[in-house]
């Protein structure tokens, strides 16, 4: 089976490995274009499929601004795959380039649709308090993650899970499920099951208005918010009138003062009143400054009990 692998995220590097290693023959490599980072953007970083493809030797490795256009369409073409699949590839494809291969387009999702379409379902799957959660691999069609599905892989969220270490799960979770839809596509023995509409529910982009944390929540609640966004963006709070992120959050439901006020600081943590409870976190980020531990910033700050984050 020919396969023109789209995606740009690291969650797509296992399955690109995947299948490199399972046999199917990848005819290419859809990402999107480097970018200049840093405060100069003086420097260009690759995508972290392209830089796994390249170890693979996927070729060719196209990247355009966007994916469409009679250019990027006849080299899509050219390319003659058997079946697309896309993975975390951040634009939305038009339904010529859905359709282009004779097999149409495969997409994996880090969720159990209908449940959490959208472009943030790992996070949402945590801070909202999900005690279990999947990956689907569905039919792309030009809905947002409405195609019918292939079928499910579904995993525990473990109660201190980060988003990070369920991202990276998820990644390998996906990487088998997709190797399984893809012989079964081969075999014709694929039963594809239309999702139910009504039954939808969104986990939209991160913004980081979504990432601040609301201390007037209860210490469940406040520590899974940190936990989805750890490492990445950071769960954004204020002490002070400078922004910090947390990280490393562990609840303590006997904790008691009102919301945001330190109550405790140690060589080890800060712990926080919550509406109710409270929320201890190891690992900080200052606005400007790399992560460090939650008592050596609190020691350096000179933060104590009675302080108030916001």
């Amino acid at each position: 089976m020919r396969v023109l692998f789209w995606g740009t995220s690291a969650f797509a590097v296992p399955s690109l490995r995947a299948l490199s290693g399972e046999g199917f023959e990848v005819v290419g490599v859809v990402t999107q274009p480097d970018r200049a980072v840093g405060r100069s953007r003086s420097r260009v970083v690759p995508p972290p499929l392209k830089e796994a493809a390249v170890e693979e030797g996927c070729t060719p490795i196209l990247q355009p601004e966007k994916p469409r256009g009679p250019e990027f369409i006849d080299a899509v073409r050219g390319l003659e795959p058997d079946v697309s699949v896309v993975i975390s590839y951040g634009h939305i494809l038009r339904k010529e380039v859905i359709d282009l291969p004779p097999l149409g387009t495969l997409n994996v999702h880090a969720s159990l649709l209908p449940a959490l379409r959208g472009a943030g379902p790992i996070q949402a799957a945590i801070r909202d308090g999900f005690v279990e959660t999947g990956v689907s691999i569905m039919r792309m069609v030009p809905e947002l993650d409405a195609g019918p599905i292939i079928l499910q892989a579904r995993t525990p969220i473990a109660e201190d899970e980060t988003y990070g270490e369920l991202h990276l799960r998820l990644s390998e979770v996906g990487a088998l499920a997709l190797i399984e839809g893809l012989t079964l596509l081969s075999l014709g023995k694929t039963e594809e099951q239309p999702q139910i509409d009504s039954r939808a529910t969104y986990a939209t982009k991160i913004d980081r208005a979504a990432t601040r944390v609301n201390w007037r929540d209860g210490c469940g609640a406040v520590a899974r918010h940190i936990r989805a966004y750890d490492p990445a963006p950071g769960a954004v709070t204020t002490l002070n009138g400078g922004d910090v992120k947390l990280f490393g959050a562990i609840a303590v439901e006997d904790g008691a003062g009102p919301p945001g006020e330190v109550l405790r600081v140690d060589s080890e943590s800060i712990v926080v009143a919550c509406e109710e409870g409270a929320v201890g976190f190891t690992d900080v980020q200052p606005a400007g400054k790399k992560r460090m531990t939650a008592g050596d910033w609190g020691r350096g700050r000179g933060i104590r009990p009675g302080d108030r984050f916001a």
